[in-house]
C-alpha cells in the first residue's frame, strides 16, 4: 500500500491553493464542498475563480508566494504551471511539515486526491497510487451506476436515529442484526424513492418489534476456487457473517473477503487424515445458530454438488433453524470453462453426468452402463485414488480404450494445469496431477487445445520420454 487512504476533517481549516488557474480551480471547487477556507496566491487569476473571489467565497492574499503564509495554513496545493515555484512550494513545506500536493507531479505530493463518489455522508475515495488513472476513471463509473444518487439519505436517517436504537439494543449484536434488517428491507427504496414518512414509520414499526437474536445457518458455495467466480450474494453474505465454517477446497483469495471480526473455522476433509466427521460439523453449526449466530458453510463449489449440502441443511430444519442456500458455481462446470472444454456440444457429447470418485469401487453404486455411453460426457470429482478402477470399468461396459480424457489440477487458478490423454492410461495420466483434480472424461476433450483460452498449458506437452501418455490433440 503505497498511500495511506484517510478522510480529512477540512471544515473552517484554512488551505492555501498556489495558483489560480483552471486545474487550481478544480481543486477549488472540492476543497469548498469540503468545507475548507480557500486561500490563494497568484498572479493571474481565471475567470471561475474571479467570480468565487466576488462572491466571497475564497481569499486572495498575495500576488507572489513566500514561506510566511503557509504557517496557518492545514494544507498546501500548488497547481502553476511554474516547474521551480512549485517545487519550491514543495520544498518549504517539508521543512515546516506541512501537507503538500503538487498538481500533476507525484513526486512532490505527500499527499494525493483520490477518485471521489460523493453520496454524502457516504463517500467512497479511490486511488490507483497514480498509477493507471483511466482504469480509475472507469472503475469509479461502474461503482457510480450501482450506487443510488440518495443513498446518503439512508445514512442521514439512520444518523439521526442511531441514539434511539442504542437505547433500545444495549446488546452489540443485537444492534448490529437490527441494522442489517432494516437496510435489507423495504427502508431503502422508500428512502431512495422520497417516501421518508413512509420510511420513517417502517423504521419506528422496526423498533417496537422485539429483535430476539435468531441465528441462522447459510450454505455458501464458494465456487471452483478463483476468487472472482464468487457469486455477488456468496460475498455479501461473507460481508454479514458471525462465524464461517470453511473447507479445504476454498481458496485464499475468498478466505480474504470474509468480514474481518468473523471467526473462521477450518472444518475441511483430506483422505488419509483423521479429520472432524459430518456428524461434528453438523452438530457445531446447530449449537452455535442456537446461540443467535450468523452462521456461513463455505463450501467449494456449490453445496448441493457433491458438497453434503443437503444433509446440513436438512439437520437445520429439523432443529427448527434459519436457513439460506447461496449456490455457487459448481467446479465441473467452473473448471471445464476455464480449460476451454465445453461439457456438451452437438457434434461430441448430448449431455453430461456428474459423479464422485471415492464410491466407484463398489459397483453397486453406480450403472456403469449408462456412464460408458459415449454420447455423454462423464466428470468424476474426487476421482484420482481410483482412476484403475474407474476405467477398468468404463471399457469393460462399452467406453473405447481410446476416449479423450483430461485431467485438471487447480482449476480456475493461476497455477492450473491441465493433463490430456486416453482412457486407458488415467491410472497415470493422474499421477502427474496435483489432487484435488477433476476428471473429464469423452470426445469434447478434443476441443481443448482449440477452445483454450485461460493462462494455462498441458503438463504432459513438457514430459519427455512418456511414451504411454498419448496426448490426443
Amino acid at each position: 500500500m503505497n498511500y495511506l487512504p484517510i478522510f480529512l476533517d477540512l471544515k473552517k481549516k484554512n488551505i492555501l491553493v498556489v495558483g489560480a488557474g483552471e486545474i487550481a480551480f478544480n481543486k477549488i471547487k472540492l476543497l469548498l464542498r469540503s468545507g475548507a477556507i480557500v486561500n490563494i496566491i497568484s498572479k493571474d487569476i481565471c475567470s471561475e475563480i474571479k467570480e468565487l473571489l466576488n462572491k466571497k467565497k475564497v481569499f486572495w492574499i498575495s500576488h507572489t508566494f513566500s514561506s510566511t503564509y503557509i504557517h496557518k495554513m492545514f494544507l498546501v496545493i500548488a497547481a502553476t504551471n511554474n516547474i521551480k515555484l512549485n517545487k519550491r512550494v514543495f520544498q518549504i513545506c517539508n521543512k515546516f511539515y506541512k501537507l503538500v500536493n503538487v498538481v500533476d507531479d507525484q513526486s512532490k505530493c505527500s499527499f494525493i486526491f483520490p477518485s471521489i463518489i460523493d453520496r454524502s455522508p457516504i463517500v467512497l475515495a479511490v486511488s490507483s497510487g497514480g498509477t493507471a488513472p483511466v482504469l480509475l476513471r472507469l472503475l469509479r463509473e461502474k461503482v457510480e451506476s450501482i450506487l443510488p444518487l440518495r443513498l446518503g439519505d439512508v445514512a442521514k436517517i439512520a444518523g439521526n436515529w442511531r441514539p434511539i436504537i442504542k437505547k433500545k439494543f444495549d446488546n452489540v449484536l443485537e444492534r448490529r442484526r437490527f441494522w442489517e434488517k432494516l437496510f435489507n428491507s423495504i427502508f431503502v427504496q422508500y428512502v431512495i424513492s422520497r417516501q421518508t414518512k413512509k420510511a420513517i414509520d417502517f423504521l419506528m414499526k422496526m423498533i417496537d418489534e422485539p429483535n430476539i437474536l435468531r441465528g441462522e445457518i447459510i450454505l455458501v458455495g464458494a465456487g471452483p476456487g478463483n476468487g472472482s467466480l464468487l457469486t455477488l450474494r456468496g460475498l455479501q453474505v461473507l460481508q454479514e457473517a458471525d462465524i464461517v465454517l470453511y473447507d479445504n477446497l476454498v481458496s485464499l483469495e475468498i478466505l480474504d473477503l470474509i468480514r474481518r471480526d468473523a471467526k473462521c473455522i477450518c472444518v475441511g476433509k483430506s483422505a488419509g487424515i483423521k479429520n472432524i466427521t459430518q456428524d461434528e460439523i453438523i452438530k457445531l453449526l446447530i449449537s452455535l445458530a442456537k446461540k443467535g449466530k450468523k452462521v456461513v458453510r463455505l463450501k467449494g463449489g456449490d453445496p448441493f454438488i457433491f458438497g453434503r449440502g443437503g444433509e446440513e441443511l436438512e439437520a437445520a430444519k429439523n432443529a427448527g433453524i434459519d436457513v439460506q442456500v447461496v449456490p455457487g458455481i459448481t467446479s465441473a462446470i467452473g473448471i471445464a470453462a476455464y480449460t476451454g472444454i465445453p461439457l456438451t456440444h452437438r457434434e461430441y457429447a448430448q449431455g453430461v453426468i456428474f459423479i464422485t470418485g471415492h464410491k466407484c469401487k463398489n459397483s453397486i453404486l453406480n450403472n456403469w452402463s449408462i456412464l460408458s455411453d459415449s454420447s455423454y460426457t462423464l466428470v468424476i470429482y474426487m476421482g484420482s485414488l481410483q482412476a484403475l478402477n474407474i476405467s477398468q470399468k468404463l471399457i469393460f461396459h462399452g467406453r473405447s480404450k481410446s476416449t479423450p480424457i483430461a485431467v485438471i489440477s487447480k482449476g480456475t487458478m493461476i497455477k492450473q494445469k491441465v493433463f490430456i490423454g486416453r482412457l486407458d492410461e488415467l491410472d497415470k495420466v493422474v499421477k502427474f496431477a496435483i489432487n484435488p483434480s477433476l476428471l473429464i472424461i469423452g470426445k469434447v476433450v478434443l476441443l481443448h487445445k482449440k477452445l483454450e483460452w485461460f493462462n494455462t498449458f498441458n503438463e504432459l506437452n513438457k514430459i519427455k520420454h512418456t511414451s504411454s501418455i498419448v496426448n490426443l490433440i
